[in-house]
């Protein structure tokens, strides 16, 4: 295991198993504990076999063997799960450390902004991997041109590929706990990303469990897309000093951004409402058939539930950035106001410095004797 130095903000060795010292070492420490599994891969052991092989293979002996093997789900998978969640917190220390961090040096950015760039940072790398994967599994098992197949031969058996895309994405949803504690998150920012982290572990766990694993690919690679422009046009806003280019780019992204939650929608109304209500509904807890009306009305719900909210959240993001594009324009009119008025007592003062020193002093003379009688003929008056 290569050694990996954790976040420093100081030069002094913090104690051991400290907050400090876990926060700073998190990824030695992890590692080590993966290398405890793979150590026993090695010796055969069968626990730890348990917890690094792919499990539940449902493809028969006397099948043809250059058949590709099929998996379903079933409890082994969540100590598959475990060592994956290892994996990815490793990972993310690496990325951290060696190329986020050095990114994020080079602009000098505040605290506000650092925060937010090393979020949609790894966000932006999960997501164009996760992408990737998903995007090679629909071509392989031609998921999109052959879309009657998601209710026509369900439930589907998963590929290898399949299998092992959906442990990763619930490792990775898994792991974005431990890391508000890794990644010294603020208090006011642990709500909003424990609910990300709930809402992504929520939908990708549902669809493995009920064996919607190919619809909820083709959603996932739809959701994927729209928050990796969004988060793409964030990092851009922060490295970027054109402009135009970050305003062209925003305006990309909102655009996808409403689109994707349109295809969303399309998408599960055709297969959960269309699709599957074609199929005799039968529940069927061996073979993993839950094509009945109850999860099925509520999977859809959920969806849509879910994608009105971030249709919600998206419009008040839009509001409250029109409403401080207009505040800065009444601020700059004050500001001329302020500049013309030091600009006319600078000129003031400007062609006093212009005359010579008797006749500046005779001048600032007759100007303090009239404030005088002024300020006397209203004391008068008031009188």
């Amino acid at each position: 295991m290569v050694a990996i130095k954790g976040r420093k903000n100081s030069n002094k060795n913090p104690p051991v198993f400290s907050h400090e010292y876990i926060i700073q070492n998190h990824g030695d420490l992890v590692s080590l504990v993966a290398l405890i599994f793979v150590t026993g891969l090695m010796v055969q052991a069968r626990w730890a076999y348990t917890f690094i092989a792919i499990h539940h293979n449902v493809t028969s002996d006397t099948e043809d063997p250059t058949m590709p093997t099929k998996y379903t789900t079933g409890w082994k998978d969540a100590c598959v799960v475990f060592f994956s969640l290892l994996i990815t917190i490793v990972m993310h220390a690496v990325f951290q450390e060696y190329i986020i961090d050095k990114v994020s040096k080079r602009l000098h950015l505040s605290k506000v902004k650092l925060a937010k760039f090393n979020e949609s940072s790894q966000l932006v790398l999960f997501y164009v991997l996760s992408l990737m994967w998903a995007i090679d599994i629909i071509i392989r098992e031609d998921l999109l041109l052959n879309i009657t197949s998601l209710w026509k031969e369900y439930p589907i058996p998963m590929s290898f590929s399949s299998k092992l895309f959906f442990i990763g994405q619930l490792a990775y949803w898994l792991h974005c706990y431990p890391e508000l504690y890794f990644q010294r998150v603020k208090k006011e920012d642990i709500p909003v990303r424990a609910v990300q982290a709930t809402i992504g572990l929520f939908f990708t766990l549902a669809a493995y469990v009920f064996n919607f694993q190919q619809v909820g690919i083709l959603l996932l690679v739809l959701h994927y897309i729209g928050d990796v422009m969004l988060h793409g046009t964030r990092l851009i806003h922060f490295v970027g000093k054109k402009e135009k280019v970050t305003k062209m780019a925003f305006l990309i992204a909102n655009s996808t951004y409403v689109v994707i939650r349109i295809a969303t929608l399309a998408i599960a109304m055709l297969v959960f409402l269309y699709g599957l209500g074609q199929v005799e509904s039968v529940f069927d807890f061996a073979t993993g058939n839950f094509n009945i009306p109850i999860i099925r009305f509520t999977a859809l719900s959920a969806v849509i539930i879910f994608q009105v909210y971030l249709s919600y959240i998206f419009i008040s993001r839009q509001i409250k950035r029109a409403r401080e594009n207009v505040v800065p324009v009444q601020t700059t009119v004050k500001t001329k106001q302020k500049s013309k008025r030091k600009e006319g007592k600078k000129s003031a003062m400007s062609e006093d410095d212009d005359l010579p020193e008797v006749d500046q002093a005779t001048k600032k003379n007759l100007r303090s004797r009239s404030y005088a009688k002024a300020n006397n003929y209203y004391v008068l008056q008031r009188s």
